[in-house]
């Protein structure tokens, strides 16, 4: 599809990073993606080998030979970051992991970092989590220097937080410079959680009542996926585009919705051997 009929809209994949951080830019070239998510390091393990020079400057190579603009790029942090952990201890030990995840963003040039807010594992309360969280990100944006924290909401699983707005809004303000914080919204979580993005109605109200609460001014990105089960089932299972609850309906409402323009939207759906294909539907639901 010619480049222009993609107006705005900026699609990719979280796309594999093994063998280095440098091999992520082709990986999503060759989905015809002009954004991107990777993870920095293994997203399973606390500390990795530092970047080297080598690395640093073969990841840039990489993203000048395929054309990307970091403004599209979105890495993940790890999985085992949790800063509403209230055992001073491991909240120590995700704090340092997420200034290590920064830093390494910094290194690469790039502009955000996307993060689970984590969770209070139900030992203390949602107030006392939220301050944790924020506690965690006001330390790692002075001990860094420019990168975005991106807060992803969740599905609503256990004891996780950030999965309505009203929990993402308490954490921004409690954010002391609010020019490096911001929120990326996965499409199958916020379905899940209990916000019906299927219907007109429903879909309006849940991006009326985002705006009411954050504002989209700190919509930093999206996770593009369908959900495999149905509305507030709090589950946390993707699909593939079209395959899901979600509706065709719904993907149609997005890709004609300018409030999504010019930001990273990246597929996290189930078969990464039709990303591709993924990419080239959705694209083709845009009206002219």
């Amino acid at each position: 599809m010619d480049k222009s009929t993609r107006k705005s809209k900026h699609l990719g994949a979280h796309v594999s990073a093994s063998g280095g951080v440098f091999n992520a830019p082709k990986n999503a070239h060759d989905i015809n993606g002009v954004a991107f998510a990777m993870f920095l390091k293994n997203q399973k393990r606390w500390v990795a080998k530092d970047y080297d020079d080598k690395v640093i400057n073969k990841f840039n190579d990489e993203i000048k030979k395929y054309n990307f603009d970091t403004n599209y790029i979105m890495p993940h942090a790890g999985y085992l970051i949790n800063l509403a952990n209230s055992d001073p201890e491991k909240w120590e030990k995700s704090l340092d992991a997420l200034i290590d995840e920064l830093k390494r963003g910094e290194q690469l040039g790039l502009k955000y970092i996307n993060m689970h807010c984590g969770s209070h594992l139900g030992l203390i309360s949602l107030e006392e989590g939220y301050d944790l969280i924020a506690r965690g990100i006001n330390k790692a944006i002075k001990a860094t220097k420019y990168i975005t924290v991106v807060l992803e909401n969740t599905a609503g699983k256990g004891n996780t937080i950030g999965g309505n707005f009203e929990e993402l809004k308490e954490i921004i303000e409690r954010v002391e410079d609010k020019d490096r914080i911001g929120v990326l919204l996965d499409t199958c979580h916020t379905f899940d959680y209990g916000y019906d993005l299927e219907t007109e109605d429903g879909y309006k109200k849940t991006f009326d009542e985002f705006e009411n609460l954050i504002g989209f001014k700190y919509l930093k990105g999206i996770h593009l996926n369908d959900s495999m089960y149905g509305l507030a089932c709090k589950k946390d299972r993707h699909e593939s585009i079209g395959n899901g609850m979600l509706g065709m309906d719904f993907f149609k409402r997005f890709m004609n919705d300018p409030r999504f323009d010019n930001m990273p939207i990246t597929l996290e759906t189930i078969d990464s051997t039709i990303w591709k294909e993924e990419i080239e539907l959705l694209y083709s639901l845009i009206e002219n």
